[in-house]
């Protein structure tokens, strides 16, 4: 059984949404298998965070962690950029 890295783009609700307490959302949604997370400017002041995961490729996709992410206060939509093969 291999591993899957995973990176997710999380879009706030907006410009003035705190990205601290979005950060903190997303490391309790997401739990022990995040690697990483960074805040990345997307244009006129809005941030995106990118959140890389590592899962079993046998444990169904990414789908469900982008539900839990959509679940998360403040987050406007998650889009899965990158699957790679570990």
């Amino acid at each position: 059984m291999g591993k899957v890295s995973v990176l997710f783009r999380i879009m706030p609700s907006g410009v003035d949404a705190d990205l601290v307490a979005l950060e903190a959302g997303v490391r309790e949604a997401l739990g022990d298998v995040l690697r990483g997370i960074a805040v990345k400017p997307i244009a006129f002041g809005l941030k995106a965070l990118m959140a890389s995961i590592l899962i079993d490729d046998a444990s169904g996709g990414a789908e469900a962690y982008e539900v839990k992410l959509a679940a998360v206060p403040n987050v406007e939509s998650v889009e899965t950029l990158d699957v790679t093969l570990v």
